[in-house]
């Protein structure tokens, strides 16, 4: 999921080389946190949130088929 987080975030920015996933389990829950530049958190949440909330249902589609539970949180630079 680390890795789908990457190739969705790295397409939408104008800066891929800044673009950051970390990743965290508890058990079964997967927790990803998202760093972008400055310039480009505008593009990976999208206007009132739209795109993230796509990125986050597709990694909860993908961590379904894993049996796992997925959070992503976008984080201010």
């Amino acid at each position: 999921m680390k890795a789908l987080t990457e190739f969705i975030a790295k397409s939408l920015v104008e800066n891929p080389e800044q673009v950051e996933v970390s990743q965290s389990r508890q058990s079964n829950r997967v927790r990803l946190q998202l760093r972008v530049s400055k310039d480009d958190m505008g593009r990976v949440i999208g206007k009132g949130g739209r795109v993230a909330n796509a990125i986050r249902i597709l990694l909860r589609v993908a961590a379904e088929r894993e049996g796992q539970q997925v959070t992503l949180d976008v984080v201010e630079p």
